[in-house]
């Protein structure tokens, strides 16, 4: 098949073709997730060029691959053999700041981190803030509908965009949702696309709503004996009516790890932390901290205080950031992203020890437990294969084991390649056709991101 070029509408310099450099576009960053190798990569930088290549595809019905930083832990953004890679790193403006509407309109390659100071410079702030967001992208989250330490109180991605621009898979530029602060004119296809993970549209502009400068956090940290126990202290504040700004749980392996790879000082004579954060002001705001230390002291928590040094408060928060990157130099790591009612984050951490005992494989726990998003990391040592087939079995009980206590799947990461099998147990056939429809309509070729979270049957050949 030709690859794409000028007389295709896409400028000269955009294509990379080189074998060398192809391979680093073809995967995101999850593990033992598969990949193929590109035909080429595009890096476009208006809405015009993201037509002209799938347009392209449409006709040659070639796989189309939208890719953002490359940051997810799905495989949502892994290439299939003889597709073109769409990135976005050169789609990377944004374009307005509106303080009076309270809303940014941005391309999709802008960097959430980016984002967030952009608005700060405006006294305007962008909640949704994933683990990644100092690398990871707008579009990319908007296409897996992240969230991230806050949005316990404040709410995931999809609670933000107000409108997209996208391409469907006929390469057709289309506008989605408002700029106003209502509106239901129809479907809310803005909606649908936020999670879709590139098998419905490309996207190629996001227009996101904007809050008031946050105001101080309050921090209440605690130590507990067992996962289990600070499981069940996320129960007890839930039960008392506190809406945290963060509740973090990290158990003694991620500790362990930054302390290894930082050596910031922050190992504790403990198999879990609490980390919990409040910002309702004044004297409402010490309620709150005071009742979710109490909590944790009656879940058990051999020290539970409200944090008076704001340096330390940060430099753990700071430890919560870096416990993924920190556990990925032991080894390779298969990464979970399950969620369950809060009512049932003890059992659930409970079940996934049992899993780790019964498959003899490492699994350390960071969550965002607040709102019972849990992250499981199942960790191998490299190249034990017997190792990697044990993990990947305790990843599949996993899943199955969020589902029985009737939670899902994914909360954030996507469903991608890794949860598939996982999402049909959790969905069913009806809802399952029911999506495939849907993605047959916008996509009829079925060129966007295919093998992904639902697979539609659409001929990709002529």
């Amino acid at each position: 098949m030709q690859k794409p070029n000028a007389a295709d509408g896409i400028p000269a310099g955009k294509v990379i073709t080189d074998p060398d450099s192809l391979g680093r576009y073809a995967h995101d960053e999850a593990e033992w997730a598969p990949a193929g190798l590109p035909l080429a990569v595009v890096r476009p930088q208006d809405t015009e060029e993201v037509r002209a290549v799938v347009a392209y595809c449409a006709r040659h019905r070639i796989p189309v691959v939208p890719r953002g930083a490359g940051t997810g832990l799905s495989g949502g953004a892994n290439a299939v053999d003889g597709a073109v890679v769409l990135s976005f790193e050169d789609m990377n403006r944004i374009l307005r700041i509106d303080p009076v509407e309270r809303l940014a309109v941005v391309q999709p390659g802008v960097v959430n981190d980016d984002l967030r100071a952009a608005c700060a410079e405006q006294g305007l702030w962008y909640p949704p803030d994933p683990a990644s967001s100092p690398w990871s992208t707008i579009g990319g989250n908007a296409a897996t509908n992240a969230g991230g330490m806050c949005c316990v109180k404040y709410g995931v991605t999809r609670d933000y965009v107000l409108g997209l621009e996208a391409v469907n898979g006929l390469g057709e530029i289309v506008r989605m949702g408002r700029r106003t602060a209502k509106g239901v004119a129809g479907y809310d296809l803005c909606g649908l696309f936020v999670g879709s993970e590139g098998t419905l549209g490309v996207i190629t502009e996001i227009t996101v709503k904007l809050r008031g400068a946050r105001p101080p956090e309050r921090t209440v940290a605690g130590f507990f004996d067992s996962v289990v126990a600070a499981g069940d202290a996320v129960s007890r504040v839930t039960a008392a009516g506190v809406v945290p700004s963060a509740l973090e749980l990290l158990d003694r392996h991620c500790l362990k790890a930054v302390d290894a790879w930082k050596n910031m000082g922050l190992s504790a004579d403990a198999d879990a932390i609490l980390l919990g954060r409040v910002d309702t002001p004044g004297a409402a705001g010490d309620a709150e901290a005071e009742t979710i230390r109490a909590a944790f002291a009656e879940a058990g928590a051999a020290w539970a205080e409200v944090s008076t040094d704001q340096a330390e408060a940060d430099a753990l928060f700071q430890a919560r950031r870096l416990a993924y990157p920190a556990l990925e130099r032991l080894g390779p790591v298969l990464t979970e992203d399950v969620v369950v009612p809060r009512s049932r984050v003890p059992q659930m951490l409970a079940r996934i020890e049992e899993i780790a005992g019964e498959h003899e494989v490492l699994i350390a726990n960071i969550a965002h437990a607040g709102d019972g998003n849990l992250h499981p990391l199942i960790i191998t040592e490299p190249g034990d294969d017997a190792a990697r087939a044990r993990a990947q079995l305790a990843f599949e009980e996993i899943l199955d084991a969020a589902i029985a206590f009737g939670g899902t799947v994914t909360g954030e990461h996507g469903v991608g390649l890794l949860k598939m099998g996982g999402m049909d147990r959790e969905v069913g056939p009806v809802n399952l056709a029911m999506q495939r429809a849907v993605k047959a309509a916008l996509d009829p070729y079925g060129i966007l991101n295919p093998g992904k979270v639902v697979v539609s049957g659409a001929p990709l050949a002529h």
